[in-house]
């Protein structure tokens, strides 16, 4: 029998849960052993550029740049813990632009295997307006793409996205995504 090739594997991570969750289940469901990581953030620097008129003041994009810098930093940080306790080898690609274009992109640079992604579960009216990262990087992809849906963990509750959550949980999920 053949040894199992060592693969490449892109997981996109930002600082939510839905992020977080499918770094996990890649840890818990699919390494192998040998597998080289490498995590792909895609910067909000972009919403920078695009940001209204009242961010024309140096001092104030400055300011917005340093925050955003030390979230990356915090994340990264993060998530180097988490690849260490996994003993994970890889690195952090860190990427400007659209994510769902980038996470694409680093798949092809890095020569990956597979993207693993989290989704934070939109419902079908909203992603048709404000557009999915997993659902560009399911279409536009030339290498197997894992969506890994986030579980609520409260005791009792059986959801898998925020799509169907309860009240409870849907409020709580868009706390997060205020952050």
């Amino acid at each position: 029998m053949a040894a199992a090739t060592a693969r490449k594997v892109i997981i996109g991570i930002d600082d939510s849960d839905f992020s977080e969750y499918a770094f996990d289940f890649y840890v818990q469901h699919i390494q192998r052993q040998g597998d080289e990581i490498v995590l792909v953030h895609v910067s909000e620097y972009t919403n920078l550029i695009h940001a209204p008129a009242l961010l024309t003041d140096p001092v104030v994009v400055t300011e917005l740049i340093k925050e955003e810098e030390t979230k990356v930093k915090k994340l990264i940080e993060r998530y180097s813990e988490k690849m260490k306790h996994a003993h994970l080898g890889g690195k952090v690609k860190q990427m400007t632009g659209k994510v769902g274009e980038a996470v694409v992109e680093a798949s092809k640079t890095e020569n990956a295997s597979m993207i693993i992604v989290g989704t934070r579960g939109m419902g079908k009216m909203r992603r048709t307006f404000l557009g999915s990262v997993s659902d560009y990087i399911l279409h536009h992809s030339h290498i197997p793409v894992m969506v890994c849906r986030y579980k609520c963990m409260k005791p009792g509750h059986n959801h898998l996205s925020t799509e169907h959550l309860c009240k409870d949980c849907h409020s709580m999920n868009m706390e997060q995504e205020k952050k």
